[in-house]
């Protein structure tokens, strides 16, 4: 059985997206989404550091050192892009003008709770950052996590065992076996690769389950295609 690729997993989300949506999309494994995006879709990407309307470079396009995004990547702004400060860009996030944000996870639990700022070490990661404004905010929270942590625990739990970045908040889940949503019955698989099987997605899910009565297969066509 063929799992999906960070790649895959990015043209997935960018297919779901809504045309004409203002999107976050958050440090790591989220930013792949920029790349997949259609041009006519309408879709304007935001960044905490204050822009809206960017995408990454193309080709050979020479990087504007004034121009990147929250993860530091050199982007070019689209016709209608603005810039502004730091505080009416949190603004933008705490105020509910975000129609999705796509960040990574450590965790999320099966009532929704997203854990992706701390791994609680005593060396943890640097800052919260705004992902916190972002899961409180934004109308829509989706994760592109791993299934599994390298020791081959699960990330897809009960209950989140990391400091939370916010309760209740995860709506979508895109992972290497396939979609899942949060329903008050847990996870909720929409799309799984082919050859998936309940048995094995729940082998890798340690949270509560719940089983639908139909789930759309992506298979190797759909994922070139896509």
């Amino acid at each position: 059985m063929q799992t999906l690729t960070r790649e895959e997993m990015a043209r997935l989300v960018a297919q779901d997206l809504p045309d004409y949506s203002s999107v976050n999309l958050g440090i790591g494994m989220p930013t792949l989404v920029g790349r997949y995006l259609r041009p006519e879709s309408g879709i304007l990407l935001h960044s905490e550091n204050g822009i809206l309307g960017m995408r990454g470079l193309e080709g050979d396009e020479t990087p504007d050192p004034d121009l990147i995004n929250a993860s530091k990547e050199f982007v070019r702004l689209v016709p209608g892009a603005s810039i502004f400060d730091h505080a009416l860009s949190f603004g933008i996030m705490r105020g509910g003008h975000l129609d999705v944000t796509v960040l990574g996870a450590f965790e999320v639990s099966s009532c929704g709770d997203l854990a992706n700022w701390s791994l609680g070490e005593s060396d943890p990661l640097p800052s919260v950052g705004g992902a916190m404004d972002l899961a409180q905010g934004a109308k829509s929270v989706w994760v592109m996590m791993d299934m599994q942590t390298r020791d081959g625990s699960p990330r897809l739990r009960r209950h989140c065992t990391l400091p939370l970045t916010g309760q209740g908040v995860v709506a979508r889940i895109y992972t290497p076996l396939g979609v899942f949503r949060v329903a008050p019955g847990g996870f909720v698989p929409v799309a799984l690769v082919a050859g998936a099987t309940q048995d094995l997605v729940r082998d890798q899910v340690e949270g509560d389950l719940a089983w639908p009565d139909e789930i759309a297969v992506i298979s190797r066509q759909q994922k070139e295609a896509a």
